[in-house]
């Protein structure tokens, strides 16, 4: 069984967010991101989502 390290799990999800047209991944804070100051860089769109874990 996999040991998760949260070092590493913290680094690859904590602030990440992903584009719900495009899929394109941002690192931002979340609350900027729920009051929609954060656009995407590829298209423009300002709906985000959280990196699913896996």
């Amino acid at each position: 069984m996999a040991v998760k390290i949260p070092e590493a799990v913290n680094r690859l999800f904590k602030n990440v967010f992903v584009c719900k047209k495009c899929q394109s991944k941002i690192r931002a804070k979340p609350l900027s991101v729920l009051e929609g100051k954060v656009k995407c860089r590829k298209c423009g769109k300002k709906a985000f989502r959280p990196l699913k874990k896996k």
